[in-house]
Parts: structure tokens; C-alpha cells; sequence
């Protein structure tokens, strides 16, 4: 394993993986939480299904722009600093979006809510940098989703439930709460991992070299599409689930559950993979997943073949693939930015939640009463995924040589899976 001077004993790893992962976990529990109350929240708010699909569209800019900030911020002046104060802004925002009268106003407390949760996204990675490199940092990202897998499990069912017997406002305050016992166990728990050299160069420096990295770009790109996709069907699915299907809105969750554990379970999976195979190799193979599963989804979407549950197992494949992407598509992007992962982890989420915004307006702007916009917009960042990681390969050939590329293929190469 390859580790900082810094890296915990076996305990203390786990702990520390606990705790991160439960930080990683912020932004699905506060994507997924609200899904159920998407319909209702149009309704009591007299608005439309589209005008609330941007609260999604917004959570998700904030969380791409929060990124770019917390970056230099957590190379800067350390990883705890920055995570108080974000989780603070957390807990506001979510008190604000419990109070909101209007949805323009949700639309907009959300994107403060976001901006708070984001710094949760970003100092995880960086930390995971911090202690580990290559194969070893892809198997802890492995862990740290099982840990946030939870979250897009019992997030819509706590959110049916809390939605039933206490009303849409109810879900925001919990949201409140579970960031108060957050920041509460941060400021007791975790410990500071940022190299003292981290901050040494100016920010554009850090960025040129990162934006200079085929190693970087190529995954980055591809992971953000894919992600994008993911966040395509998160902003889709509820109305599909719910008003194309009629779904009780309290057993929504266990359609959004049962894909989550998709993603646990390859994400899992994967441990073992990238002990055996180069981390490259596996992503493309994932990648390729989504694409075949997408079509799927738009083939279902189309014909209505197998109704309900055609659409469900389609989906099912397509988001159990995401387990194999993320880790990867991580673990390749920081490998070479061991003093930089402060903004390159934020580069990396700032790039990924930019495509998923863009995604979840799209979903939102072309919703015509099916499931062709989720399914459609799908399939398309599927499809750009692949070709990020497609060229993104050629790229780093002509670059480096298509010597080197061959060792990294036979697994010899700086990205070596283990």
C-alpha cells in the first residue's frame, strides 16, 4: 500500500473511511431525500414539474461551483477549516429551504445548501490522496461508497416516510439536523492529512498542471459525463417512477433502493477487480456497461416494452455500472496530484456536478410526460463518457508514447491497478 506518513492503523483507517464516507454521503442524501416530495412540492407550491426539476439543476451547480472554491481552499489552509465552515453553510441553507414560500426560492436555497454541502464532497478525496495512491486509493473509494451507498437507499424511504406523515418542509429540517451531528463529530474526530508543502504554488499553477495531465483530463471527463448520466435519471425518475407509472410516492424508495444496492455491490466488486486488472481497463469496460445499458433504458422508454419493470431493470443495470466508474475514474484523475489534490479533487467534482447540472436541466426542459428526456439524456452523456475515455487514451499515446501506454495496459504503467 502505498501511504503517506500520516496514514492511521487499522482502526483508525476504519474509522477514518467511516467517517468520510458519511461526508461523501451529504450530497446523495440531500439529492435523494426530497425525490418523493418532488410532485407534492409542486403542488403545495403551486408551481410546475419542470420549474422544481430545477432545484435539482441548482443543488447541482452549487455543488460543481462550491468545488472550485473549496479546492484552493483545502490546499490553502488545510482540510478541517474549510469542512467546519461548509458544513456550517449546510445547516443554513437547508433551514432555508425549509422556510422557502415560493419554488423560485427553494430553487435558490437549494444552490446555498449546495454550496455548503459541496466542501463534504471535496475534502474526502483529498484525504484519500493524502493517505494512498494507485490501486489502494481506488480500493479505499470502493469503501467510502459502500459507506455513502446507504444514503440513496434510505434516503427516499426516509424521505416517503417523513413526506407522509409530516410534509415535504419536515424532510429540509432533517437535513439540518443530520449536518449539526456532522460538524459535531468533524470537529471532535477528524484529523488534519495535508501535506505542509500543499499550498506552495499559486493556484493557476496547480490548475495548468492538472488541466495539462491526459491522466487527468481523459477520466475526469469521463467519470463527469457518466455522472451526469446518473443525474439524469435521479432528476428523472421520480415523476417517471411516480406520475408516469403510479408509484406510491412512500414505495418510491424501493425502486431508488434496489439501484443503490446495485451500486454497492459492483462498487464492491471492484476491490477485487483492479487487484487483477489495470484501472484503465476496467473503466472502459464499465463505461461500455452504461452505454449498453442506457440504450436499454431509451429502447424501453420508446416501446414501452415490459412497462414498469422494463423501465426498473433497465436502470437497474445502468446505475449498478456506475460502481465500477466512479472509483476509477477518481483514483486515475488524482494519481499524479499528490500536492495538488486539494484542487484537483475539486476540479474532478466541480467538472462531474457542472455535467449533471446541465444534465437535470436538460431532463427538465424537454420533460413531455414520458420517459424519453430521462432516458435520452441518459444515454447521450453515456455515450460521451466513452468517447472521453476512448480519446482521452489516444491522447496520453501521442503524448507520452504509445510504449508507455502498452505498460500500462500490461499494468505497469503509473496507473497500475495494484
Amino acid at each position: 500500500m502505498t501511504t503517506s506518513s500520516n496514514t492511521p492503523t487499522a482502526r483508525g483507517t476504519l474509522g477514518l473511511e467511516l467517517l468520510l464516507g458519511t461526508l461523501t454521503a451529504f450530497a446523495p442524501l440531500s439529492i435523494d431525500m426530497y425525490l418523493p416530495a418532488l410532485p407534492r412540492i409542486a403542488e403545495d407550491l403551486g408551481s410546475t414539474a419542470p420549474v422544481v426539476q430545477l432545484t435539482l439543476a441548482s443543488c447541482f451547480a452549487g455543488l460543481a461551483l462550491g468545488q472550485l472554491f473549496t479546492g484552493p481552499l483545502i490546499d490553502r489552509f488545510g482540510r478541517t477549516r474549510p469542512l467546519y465552515a461548509g458544513l456550517a453553510l449546510y445547516v443554513l441553507g437547508s433551514l432555508g429551504c425549509a422556510l422557502v414560500p415560493t419554488a423560485e426560492a427553494l430553487v435558490a436555497m437549494r444552490f446555498v445548501q449546495a454550496l455548503g454541502g459541496s466542501v463534504a464532497l471535496v475534502v474526502p478525496r483529498a484525504v484519500v490522496r493524502d493517505l494512498w495512491s494507485g490501486a489502494d486509493a481506488a480500493r479505499t473509494m470502493s469503501r467510502l461508497l459502500l459507506v455513502m451507498g446507504v444514503a440513496p437507499i434510505l434516503a427516499p424511504l426516509l424521505g416517503g416516510f417523513v413526506l407522509q406523515y409530516s410534509g415535504w418542509r419536515a424532510i429540509f429540517l432533517v437535513l439540518a439536523a443530520v449536518g449539526a451531528v456532522a460538524l459535531a463529530f468533524v470537529l471532535k474526530t477528524l484529523p488534519e492529512t495535508a501535506p505542509p508543502h500543499s499550498g506552495s504554488q499559486t493556484v493557476s499553477s496547480r490548475l495548468g498542471a492538472i488541466v495539462k495531465d491526459p491522466d487527468f483530463v481523459g477520466p475526469a471527463l469521463a467519470g463527469g459525463f457518466a455522472q451526469a448520466g446518473m443525474f439524469a435519471y435521479i432528476a428523472g425518475s421520480p415523476f417517471v417512477f411516480i406520475s408516469l407509472y403510479g408509484v406510491p410516492e412512500e414505495h418510491f424508495g424501493w425502486f431508488f433502493g434496489a439501484n443503490a444496492m446495485g451500486l454497492i455491490a459492483v462498487a464492491q466488486l471492484n476491490r477485487k477487480l483492479v487487484t487483477h486488472l489495470p484501472l484503465h481497463r476496467v473503466l472502459r469496460l464499465a463505461l461500455s456497461l452504461c452505454v449498453i445499458a442506457a440504450v436499454g433504458v431509451v429502447a424501453v422508454a420508446w416501446t414501452g416494452f415490459m412497462g414498469l419493470w422494463g423501465i426498473a431493470v433497465t436502470l437497474f443495470l445502468f446505475v449498478s455500472a456506475m460502481g465500477l466508474v466512479g472509483p476509477n475514474a477518481a483514483a486515475i484523475a488524482l494519481e499524479r496530484h499528490a500536492t495538488r489534490a486539494g484542487i484537483a479533487s475539486a476540479a474532478l467534482g466541480a467538472l462531474q456536478f457542472t455535467a449533471a447540472a446541465g444534465a437535470s436541466w436538460a431532463v427538465s426542459t424537454f420533460n413531455n410526460g414520458t420517459a424519453m428526456p430521462m432516458a435520452g439524456v441518459m444515454a447521450a452523456m453515456a455515450l460521451l463518457a466513452w468517447l472521453a475515455a476512448f480519446f482521452g487514451l489516444r491522447v496520453r499515446a501521442r503524448q507520452r508514447g504509445a510504449g508507455e501506454v502498452s505498460g500500462m495496459e500490461s499494468g505497469q504503467g503509473p496507473a497500475r491497478a495494484g
